[in-house]
């Protein structure tokens, strides 16, 4: 299954809106714990992401790292996988929902 881009229909939308795209893109399985696991700058190989994904099938992780190359948010660099500039804009752009899920959690409880 090819990545999802703006502009054309999405998995939930027909509209095409960039939104639309990058959510159905980070709903796939594993998509957020590869970028998340890839979240502190250094390039990992693949079986060392692997083991932080607790050990994600291969043919998965395969896919996920193909998609997010094909969309510009993860590269191949000498010493294995890492975000590009817009990938690490994007974990930025998730850590406030990351703040909110905690106290989202405290609330929820009881604390």
């Amino acid at each position: 299954m090819a990545a999802p881009r703006p502009g054309k229909a999405a998995r939930g939308s027909a509209s095409g809106r960039p939104i639309m795209a990058a959510l159905d893109l980070l709903g796939r399985r594993w998509t957020l714990r590869v970028l998340w696991e890839l979240r502190d700058g250094a390039a990992v190989s693949f079986r060392a992401l692997q083991a932080r994904c607790g050990g994600m099938s291969p043919t998965v992780l395969n896919q996920r790292l193909a998609e997010l190359r094909d969309v510009g948010l993860v590269e191949l660099e000498a010493d294995g996988y890492a975000l590009t500039r817009l990938g690490r804009e994007l974990v930025g752009a998730l850590a406030p929902l990351n703040e909110w899920s905690k106290r989202w959690a405290r609330r929820l409880a009881g604390g």
